[in-house]
């Protein structure tokens, strides 16, 4: 059920899509909620002294794969690395939607083998 659940949450994050910094903003909130200890969430000011920051890079670590979106104006770039022994040995750069559904899948794998990774996934789909 959570897989299926996690599914429709990815669909309606691609049909959103349109709106990309929207998105971006959107998913780096409910990440860094859900995965605390694997995401991370840079943010930068809009303007000098300014307290509005808005999100310029996602990076969510799932054992040995890292999902990365960075966001510059409107243009997102989204990115799969395979780490081993703390050495990037593949990176590869992917579409909005095969990132999304990347993600998706690796978060509910990640949720079938420990129960703080269905935790997490509990807390993202609420």
């Amino acid at each position: 059920m959570e897989e299926r659940q996690l599914d429709l949450f990815a669909a309606t994050l691609r049909a959103d899509s349109s709106d990309t910094r929207a998105l971006v903003e959107a998913l780096g909130a409910k990440l860094e909620d859900a995965l605390p200890g694997s995401a991370v969430i840079e943010r930068k000011a809009t303007r000098l002294f300014s307290k509005d920051k808005r999100v310029e890079k996602i990076t969510i670590r799932l054992g040995q794969d890292s999902y990365t979106l960075s966001i510059s104006g409107d243009n997102a770039r989204a990115q799969r690395s395979k780490t081993v022994g703390g050495i990037a040995i593949r990176n590869e750069e992917l579409s909005l939607d095969e990132w999304l559904r990347g993600l998706t899948h690796a978060l509910a794998a990640e949720a079938k083998r420990s129960e703080a990774g269905r935790i997490a996934l509990e807390r993202l789909l609420s």
